[in-house]
Formats: C-alpha cells, sequence, structure tokens
C-alpha cells in the first residue's frame, strides 16, 4: 500500500474517532429512550465508515495500482528518454503558450517585462530561455520527424552484426559501411571517376578520347549508369487511358533535369539560363575539371562550351504548367515516328539498352512530355556535331560526362562535394548539412530497398502492430457515431471510403511492395501518392488503407514497450493519418469538425488569459480543422488503449508510472511532428491534455495547469 493510501486511511481513522468522542460529549444530554440504542447506532455509524473506506480503497488502487516496471533493454532507453522529456502534468499553463518551434513564448517574456520598465540584454535572453530548457521548464524544441526516426533505425539495423546473413543482406551491409569509409574515399581522390571515364573511351579534356559512338555511348549511360543528359525516361500509364479502364504501361520521354539553373519567362513563354548564377556556375564546372586533372590551358574551353551547350538546351524547355496548358504532355507517337521528327537520337537502339531484355521495336508507342524539346534538342546536337572548330573537343561527349560525374557525386570524395556545396550556396541555398551516416542509408534505401524491407520486417513485431491498428480503427469507428452528420447516410458513406483488411499486416504490405516493382513513378500531372516502401505514412489503394512498417520503429513503437507507450505514440500517429485521410469527407458532411475545433479553442483562450485582455484571434477553417483531427484522435487512441486494457488488464509501466499518465506522456513526447499540418496548429498539441483531463475522469491527478474549474460547458467539446 502506498504512503498516500496510509495516510488517507489514518485520516479517515481519525475522523472516526472524533466522531465517537464528539457522540460521547453528547450521550448525556440525550433522552434515556435512546440510550438502547447507542450500541445499534455506533454500529450503523462504523459501518459506513467502513463501506466509505473500502470505497476510497478501491478507487485508489484503480488510482495509485502498484504497476510492473518494464526492464527490457528498449525499455530502460524509452526510461530514460522520458526522464529528459518535460511532464506535461507539472507544468504551468504558460507552458502550452507557444506553438511547437515558435518563438511566442520568448516574445510574451519580453512583451511581460518590457510593462514593467525593462528589457533584458540579448544575451541575457539567450541565457534564460537556455537555463528554462535545460531544466525541462517552459520550452522544447524538440520536434518529432517521422522519417528521421525511421532512418536512424535503419542505421541500426545496418550497423548491427546478427552473424548468418544471406548474400544479398552482405553486400547491402557492405555498400552501406563503403559509404561510410570516407578515409578510403578520400585515399581515392578522383582515380575512380577518371578510371570510368577511360572504360567509357576517354574524353578529350585530357587529350586522350578514342572517338567513340555518340549513341552508343548515351545508350551505355542509360543502361548502366542511369544517366540522362538529354533527356527523361519514365515508365507509367497514360491517365486519360486509365480513367476509361485502360492500365496498359508505355516508356514515357521528358525533357532533362539540366544541371545549369533556368528561369522561366512568361511574357516571351520561353526559358533561359539565369544570368546571375552564371558566374558561379561556371567557376564550379572550372573547379570539377581542375580536380579530374584537366590542363588549365584547354580546360576553360571545355567548360564554355559546356555551359553554352546547357544554355541551348535550356531555351526549349518549359515548366509543367505551360505544358499542361498547352496540351503538350502525354502525347502518343511511335518510335519511328520520334526517329523522324528527332534523328539526332538513335530512340530504337537507345531505349533497348535502358529496357534490356524487354523487346522494343520501332511500331511500339511512347509517351512525350514536351514534343517541342525533343525536336529543339535534336537540332541542338546535330548542329553542335557539324562544328568543325569542335571536332577535336568532343563538346557533346564531354557534356555527356560530367552529368555522369553528377550522378556519381555522392560517391566522390569531399572535395567535389565542397565544390557542389558552394555553388549551391551561391544560388542562395542554405541548408544544413546532413551527418553522413543519413546520406548513407539513403544511397543504401535507393539500391537495396527491398532488402532493407525484408531487415525491417525482421525486427518488427507485427502481431502487436496489427493490434494497434485494429483497436484504433474500432475506436475510430465508434467516434464516427458521435459526430453530427448533416443526414443518416453521410456517416455510412465516409467509413465505405477505406477498409482495414482483415488479413494480416504483412500481407497488406505484400502489395506496397507490388505497387513500388510496377509503378516507377506516378503521373506529372498530379501530386503522387508515396508509394515508397520505406514511407512513414498510411495511404489508400482504393478503398484498403496500408500501412508502411516505418510507423512502427522506436521510439514510437516496440514489442517490448508497455502498451501504453504504444498507443500514445503509433497509436495516436495512426488515429491522426486516419482523420487526415478522411478529412475533406468529414468536414464537408459533419458540422462537429468546426464546433469541436472552436471548443478547444475557448478553453485554450481562457487558460492563456489572452480572451480577458482582447488578444484572442479566430481560427481559420485550417486551423479549426487541424484542432479537431489531433483532439480527436487523442480521444481514439486513448479509447482504444482503455478498451486493450479491459481485454488485457495487466501492462507493464515506466518509473512506477500510472497506465494513462505514461499514455500522456508518450503522446506529448510525439505531439510536435514536422508534418505538413504543423503550422495549421495554434497552440502546442500537448494542451488536448489538459482538455481530456477535465471532460473524462480517466487521469490519475490533476495536470497543474487545470481548467476543470474554469469551464463549465466542457462537455461541448
Amino acid at each position: 500500500m502506498s504512503e498516500t493510501e496510509l495516510e488517507i486511511l489514518q485520516q479517515l481513522e481519525s475522523d472516526r474517532q472524533r466522531l465517537h468522542m464528539s457522540y460521547s460529549n453528547i450521550e448525556h444530554r440525550v433522552k434515556p429512550v435512546w440510550m438502547k440504542h447507542r450500541k445499534w447506532l455506533l454500529f450503523l455509524l462504523s459501518c459506513i465508515l467502513l463501506a466509505g473506506m473500502v470505497g476510497l480503497i478501491n478507487h485508489l488502487a484503480h488510482h495509485f495500482h502498484t504497476v510492473t516496471p518494464c526492464l527490457s533493454p528498449a525499455c530502460q532507453w524509452a526510461s530514460a528518454r522520458l526522464s529528459t522529456s518535460a511532464d506535461p502534468f507539472t507544468q504551468p499553463c504558460d507552458y502550452f503558450l507557444f506553438t511547437c518551434g515558435s518563438d511566442r513564448l520568448l516574445l510574451d517574456s519580453e512583451r511581460r517585462q518590457r510593462s514593467h520598465g525593462f528589457t533584458l540584454h540579448a544575451e541575457n535572453q539567450r541565457k534564460s530561455v537556455q537555463s528554462k530548457q535545460e531544466d525541462g521548464g517552459l520550452r522544447e524544441n524538440k520536434t518529432l520527424s517521422r522519417k528521421a526516426v525511421l532512418l536512424q533505425y535503419l542505421k541500426k539495423i545496418l550497423e548491427t552484426d546478427s552473424g548468418m546473413n544471406s548474400s544479398a543482406v552482405q553486400k547491402t551491409k557492405g555498400f552501406y559501411n563503403s559509404c561510410l569509409d570516407t578515409k578510403s574515399i578520400e585515399t581515392a581522390g578522383a582515380d575512380p571517376f577518371l578510371s570510368l571515364i577511360k572504360k567509357l573511351g576517354g574524353w578529350a579534356v585530357s587529350g586522350q578520347w578514342n572517338q567513340t559512338d555518340f549513341n552508343t555511348t548515351l545508350g551505355l549511360l542509360m543502361r548502366d549508369y542511369n544517366t540522362f543528359p538529354f533527356f527523361n525516361i519514365y515508365v507509367g500509364k497514360d491517365p486519360y487511358e486509365a480513367a476509361r479502364g485502360i492500365n496498359k504501361k508505355y516508356i514515357q520521354i521528358d525533357q532533362p533535369d539540366l544541371l545549369i539553373p533556368i528561369e522561366w519567362n512568361s511574357k516571351t513563354e520561353k526559358s533561359r539560363a539565369k544570368t546571375e548564377t552564371l558566374r558561379p556556375f561556371l567557376a564550379s564546372c572550372q573547379q570539377y575539371l581542375n580536380l579530374l586533372g584537366a590542363p588549365k590551358s584547354s580546360s576553360l574551353i571545355h567548360v564554355g562550351s559546356f555551359v553554352s551547350l546547357s544554355s541551348q538546351l535550356a531555351v526549349a524547355s518549359s515548366p509543367l504548367d505551360s505544358r499542361l496548358s498547352k496540351g503538350q504532355l502525354y502525347q502518343h507517337m511511335t518510335i519511328k515516328e520520334l526517329q523522324r521528327q528527332a534523328p539526332a537520337i538513335d530512340w530504337l537502339g537507345c531505349l533497348q539498352a535502358a529496357f534490356h531484355p524487354l523487346p522494343l521495336s520501332a511500331d511500339d508507342d511512347v509517351l512525350l512530355h514536351n514534343l517541342p524539346y525533343i525536336v529543339q534538342m535534336s537540332n541542338t546536337i546535330i548542329k553542335w556535331q557539324n562544328k568543325p572548330e569542335l571536332s577535336n573537343s568532343a563538346p557533346l561527349h564531354t557534356f555527356m560526362v560530367l552529368n555522369l560525374l553528377h550522378t556519381l557525386m555522392p560517391a566522390m570524395d569531399s572535395r567535389f562535394f565542397e565544390t557542389a556545396k558552394n555553388f549551391s550556396m551561391a544560388l542562395g541555398n542554405s541548408e544544413e548539412e546532413a551527418p553522413r551516416w543519413k546520406h548513407c542509408v539513403l544511397e543504401t534505401e535507393r539500391g537495396f530497398d527491398s532488402v532493407l524491407t525484408h531487415l525491417l520486417s525482421k525486427v518488427t513485431a507485427q502481431k502487436e502492430a496489427e493490434k494497434i491498428i485494429q483497436s484504433v480503427f474500432h475506436s475510430f469507428k465508434s467516434k464516427l457515431n458521435e459526430f453530427e452528420w448533416t443526414d443518416q447516410t453521410s456517416r455510412q458513406l465516409v467509413m465505405e471510403k477505406m477498409i482495414v483488411s482483415n488479413q494480416n499486416f504483412f500481407s497488406n504490405y505484400v502489395q506496397l511492395l507490388s505497387l513500388r516493382q510496377k509503378k516507377r513513378i506516378e503521373v506529372l500531372i498530379t501530386e503522387p501518392e508515396d508509394i515508397d516502401i520505406l514511407s512513414v505514412t498510411p495511404f489508400l489503394f482504393g478503398k484498403k488503407l496500408l500501412f508502411p512498417l516505418g510507423m512502427f520503429v522506436p521510439p514510437l513503437f516496440h514489442p517490448t514497450y508497455p502498451r501504453a507507450i504504444n498507443y500514445g505514440a503509433a497509436g495516436f500517429l495512426v488515429a491522426k493519418d486516419i482523420l487526415h485521410l478522411l478529412l475533406p469527407d468529414i468536414s464537408s458532411q459533419s458540422k462537429t469538425v468546426n464546433a469541436v475545433g472552436e471548443c478547444v479553442w475557448t478553453h485554450y483562450l481562457t487558460v492563456s488569459e489572452k480572451a480577458g485582455r482582447g488578444g484572442g484571434f479566430p481560427l481559420s477553417a485550417a486551423q479549426q480543422q487541424e484542432v479537431w483531427v489531433q483532439y480527436t484522435a487523442l480521444q481514439v487512441a486513448l479509447q482504444a488503449y482503455h478498451q486493450n486494457l479491459m481485454q488485457q488488464p495487466n501492462d507493464t509501466s515506466l518509473s512506477g508510472i500510472s497506465y494513462t499518465r505514461l499514455f500522456f506522456r508518450s503522446f506529448s513526447q510525439i505531439n510536435c511532428e514536422a508534418d505538413p499540418y504543423r503550422d495549421s496548429m495554434p497552440f502546442k498539441p500537448s494542451f488536448l491534455i489538459t482538455v481530456i483531463c477535465a471532460k473524462y475522469n480517466l487521469c490519475p491527478t490533476s495536470p497543474q495547469c487545470s481548467i476543470q474549474t474554469k469551464q463549465n460547458s466542457l462537455q461541448a467539446c
């Protein structure tokens, strides 16, 4: 029995003794007729007190039950992580007065200080905020990125020696380790790429070129090195045919991703190389040739030709919306007709090389996405081939080699990386440099995605993941019944939008793998659904809701975690993703979304005291929807967890924390998520804990920032 229970029981016993003494003091003043009933009255009073104590003990047992600690290595890591995060139950209301990643709290603090006649020096401001962060005070800047979580977990998998591995796994881990071996990369320098150039017949930049055939080299780059200097190639359906039920796939030919920066002039409807970027682009190309050992006396000629050819190709390119408006997308044409209109390219030979061993003939159809560019590109190549003064410098071959260098840049030494970084900074880009391991994980996933999926599936607990998905979806369906629908059929129409398959989790995932194998790229008109086998959010395929493996990795989920942690993190994210997928249908068919969003916002304004001083602002439609999504998702996940507890009453815990409180602690660790909807959330999502604790009698203790006494209309939310 806990100390709290003992104190309460001792207090009850003390109250019982005082009542007994009071009864003894007054019994002499009672009429004698009652004296014979004294024993019965004492017995009745004792029974009442005993019943009260039993009820209180049961209540305490519910809220202060002894929990079994989780001692697995994963739980020890999770416990350490939990100890460094703020407990929302112990935070003052100021803790919730800012959005995730914002500086609103600091600005409000400065405003309050100025109102008292003083300001903080900038350095003191920095130290003040820093100290609050370090001692778990008012701010946290940690933002969840599910993609980063997944990459971290893949890093751990790739770096773990699990003993006996298949040859495919050994090759995958060998590739990753070789990517991490920067010492060997630096020692090799440019030699591997120079050896590759020799394999391609050399190049005129070094003075050693075997006069290789233009189309032969182009086909080789397309087949063996996934490099497309003059045009891009995709595979996919014609969306206009697909709308009629025709699912035939075509080779699709598009304009390339030119290395030179381009800008579009909407008045002249022409593209051109950005004038202000020509100098840094020229300098970066010059540096690449220097790193590859090109003689300085001739490198400028080759760089000048490369920039000139790039600029001429850029003129014929155009942005997607322009091509869409002109009907230039998905133009059907046979390879024979394409050869007639753009004769510089051996289309059949290059496509046969790229898609070997797929049989292709000149009568096969292809889809074009910018025929004017393809024609202009062909004419440009012919002109450059017919310049006798350039016959010895081979500008077309050099153009292809430098495009190959761009493809292989991730495998080059740091000098090439620094050159690319300097050029990027000259263009105004200031992205932070990613750590090497992250770069290597991404490169490994690009080439060994099926092997990584196999490794990930081996360490992901499918049964536990299935239970969370099924229980959250069941809770979600019951929640739909509480919404205020426009008519009786609206709810049923929304539910028919998706199905969570009764097959096991990995049967669904096999479909995901099949999609990746059959479809290399989505149509160009619309934004594609993310069908990456290592994606981190679910998506609809037809009416089936598919959940990727990447959603169920630590710290979001682990089979040995207390279920409270799994439901508070992964369960909440599953519910939130489902609600986001169905939000357009629900918001158009139900008044609940806006009403609940405004209700929760009213609570927030009251607690933050902004309503009283005129600091509140009305929510936009997007903000109302996001507040509703996250509030409802938290309710759904909590209900799913409690239903799971009814089926399996015993759960483990961390640091002796009660089940419900641990659920909320887990949620608060991941509530600031770097998703596309983040900017629509007008306050820190962990504030929702205080709203739910006030509405339901579920929280073991009231949060320090309690709204229970400040609002009487809690049922409205």
